[in-house]
Order: structure tokens, then sequence, then C-alpha cells
């Protein structure tokens, strides 16, 4: 007798990119095209939300084409949440209720698309699973604009992110050098980056151009007399400076410089406005005029920009967590294994999620100029590939055409579960 095919479970974690769903459209296709062995595949609404409230969608009806569209699609189509499940010591009714909804709808493969929180949860179900005796194999497929995941060299969502980082800093800046004289000296641009500078340092790529500008890392402990000195520096050579800071920019007693006192759901500082008060600086003491940006959502979902290689990457990574799990593996991330910077080649490999979960990955010293404001040539050839090319989304009457699924709900077989 043949063994019942077993549906798969897909969810999207945390912040969404430009890319993600790309990611989607990788894992749905590539389980489709092994129909023989996955049977459908349901999304969680809103993330996790979705399997703990069994809300879950049926994306077996929508068609092929609106799968396809995911891919040049921005945002989470299924929606996404920040919702981290605790440990297992601590609310093990969740992750109980998790193998519950699993169990009533034949779910063998749970497909979890985040960052460093996700790969957590990720580890956790595929633990749980193995002890509650009902087997279930847990692929992460990566993805997070702060690129700071482990192992894999770059994460999806980053190269985009990173593309309209440099390309907003080297259009605005081309403002400011035009009005410098009798205006604005300095442009402020506020980036994404908690921990990690590897967003900020997108911003240090537009020197070659002949810009002068500055690059505040999280790294890189900020000292306001040094940097204070360094834009006048560049004012008075050039008449004008750009100033790319990391949102998550601290003095050296580890105070953000845009802490506002709030925390978010996964229990991180809330963070905002680094660029007023470091613009504000620069005006007390100098009395440039200024002008502040903060790119916030614009900078992860501008979808019309986005890196080439990050969609192909993106839907690659989806693609390779269906495979991986018809291969048996459990409890695995798909990487991006870079073979050469020029030509710059890669092949997809697997990290356990026990070396993922809850390790950050930092920019290396030896990426940071020796000043601590700009970037190295060791940090330009790693950026340079990763926002290469262009992959235009189809254009109607002068606006981007992108996917809304229907997103048609599976009918509920278990008692409603209350989130604590």
């Amino acid at each position: 007798m043949a063994t019942k095919k077993k549906n798969a479970f897909y969810a999207q974690s945390g912040g969404v990119t430009a890319v993600i769903n790309a990611s989607a459209c990788g894992v749905i296709q590539t389980a489709r095209a092994h129909g023989g062995k996955i049977g459908k595949v349901y999304a969680g609404r809103n993330g996790i939300i979705g399997a703990l409230t069994e809300d879950l969608i049926d994306t077996s009806k929508e068609s092929a084409a609106a799968i396809e569209g995911l891919r040049s699609t921005p945002s989470g189509a299924f929606g996404s949440c920040r919702f981290k499940l605790k440990s297992l010591e601590a609310n093990k009714r969740e992750y109980e209720r998790l193998i519950e909804v699993f169990k009533a709808h034949d779910i063998g493969y749970f497909f979890y698309n985040g960052g460093g929180d996700s790969a957590d949860t990720c580890y956790k179900v595929s633990q749980l699973s193995e002890s509650m005796g009902y087997p279930i194999q847990a692929i992460h497929v990566p993805k997070t604009v702060d690129n700071d995941l482990p192992i894999t060299d770059c994460c999806p969502g980053f190269g985009s992110v990173a593309k309209y980082v440099a390309v907003s800093a080297l259009e605005a800046s081309f403002d400011v050098r035009s009005m410098a004289k009798t205006s604005t000296k300095v442009f402020v641009l506020e980036v994404m980056g908690r921990h990690a500078g590897w967003i900020a340092a997108a911003g240090g790529l537009i020197d070659k151009q002949g810009i002068p500008v500055v690059v505040l890392f999280p790294e890189i402990a900020f000292d306001k007399a040094n940097f204070l000195a360094r834009v006048q520096e560049l004012v008075k050579k050039h008449g004008f400076c750009t100033v790319v800071v990391s949102e998550g920019c601290h003095d050296a007693d580890g105070k953000f410089l845009a802490e506002q006192g709030t925390r978010d759901a996964f229990g991180h500082a809330q963070l905002g406005g680094a660029a007023p008060v470091v613009a504000n600086m620069i005006k007390e003491a100098h009395g440039y005029k200024f002008h502040w940006a903060v790119a916030d959502y614009l900078q992860r979902s501008a979808r019309h920009i986005a890196s080439k290689t990050d969609v192909k990457q993106a839907y690659e990574l989806g693609k390779a967590a269906v495979q991986l799990a018809l291969k048996g593996h459990n409890a695995v991330m798909p990487t991006i294994d870079r073979v050469s910077d020029k030509p710059y080649k890669y092949k997809i490999g697997m990290a356990p999620l026990s070396k993922v979960a809850n390790v950050e990955k930092f920019m290396p010293r030896d990426f940071i100029s020796a000043d601590g404001f700009g970037i190295t040539e060791k940090c330009r050839k790693y950026l340079m590939p990763l926002i290469q090319g262009e992959d235009y989304p189809r254009y109607k009457d002068g606006l981007p055409v992108y996917v809304t699924l229907k997103n048609v709900a599976v009918a509920k077989k278990l008692p409603p579960f209350e989130l604590k």
C-alpha cells in the first residue's frame, strides 16, 4: 500500500523584504513539481501565528501565473509577524499546538522563511516533533535584510536593500552637491541594521563616484568628536558630504543614538531617529544646513530596483529547501557558498540549524576602514556582486504590476487556541 503524501507548511517571519516572495515562489513551484511526493502546500496567514491559530492558506487554489508573479512582488504575500516562540520549557503548549495542527492537516514538511529568530523556532520544532513521535522535516529558508545569519555568504533580501541604499545615497548626494554652495551641505541617511552594519556599508560604495561619505557602523563605537572632525574636514575639502548611519549606531557605553526606550515583540530595543540626532550634532557644532531621511520600509520594499542576483538567490534557496526535505534532511538551512568574487560564482550548500540559531554575523573589522568611517577594498569586493543586475517587474500604466493572492482559507479541524 502506498504511503500517503504529506502536506507542507510554509510561513514568512519577521520584517519582509523585496524578495521574500521569490523564496515562496521557489518553495511552492518546486513542491508542485514534486507532486508525487508532496501533497498540498499550506501557508500560515501572518506567519507562525497562522499555524498556532490554525489559520492556514491553501496555495493550491492559486494559479500557476499567480505563483510565478510572486517572484516579482515585494513584501509577504501570506502575511508575516513578529512573534517569537519562547523556549520549550517556558511555553511548551505553543509547540505542542504546532504539532497538533500539523497532525490534523497531515503536514510533514515545515518551511520557515525568516531570520535568526525563525531559525531558532525551526530548530525547536524539529526537536519537539522528534520527542513527540510525529516527524516533521523542518527546513529554514534564510531571509534578512540585515545580512546577519552565520555560515551563509549572504542572505536573500540584503542584496536588494544594499542596491537601494547605494543608489539612493548616490542620487541624494548629487542633489546636495548641486545645492551646497548656498544651501544644504550635509545629507544624513539612516538605514536598518540593529547590530550589524552590512546595510550601512553599502552606502560606502558611492565614494568611487567622487562622493565624500561617512559611514557609521554598529560595530564601531560612536565617537562624537572624531565624527564631527571628519565631517568638517570633508565639507571644507568638497563643499558637502553625505553621512550613512545605521540605526544600531551606539556609543562606547552601548547606548543607541536612536533608542526610544521601548521594545518590540522580540524584546529588542525599538530604534528610530539616529539621523536627526546626528544631523543636529552637526548643526550645533558647525552650523551647516542639513537634510536627513530615514530609508525605513522604502529600503526593504523597493522591488522596482531589486538586485537580480538577490532575486535569483532568494528563489534558489526556496527551491533548495524543498529539495533538501525530499532528500530526508531535517533541521537545516540551505546556504549561499561563495566560490569566487570575480567572476562571481557560488553554490548552494547546507548548514545545521544548531549552528545557525541565535548566532549573529557582524561586519569583519577588515571590512571597515582604519578610521572606522568607511569600507575597505575587501568589503567592496564582497558587496559588489550582490547588487549586480536589474530584475524589473512588469509595468502597466506607469506602475509595477504586483500580485495579490486569493489566500483561500483551509477548513479548521481543531478547537480555537488563544495566544498568550
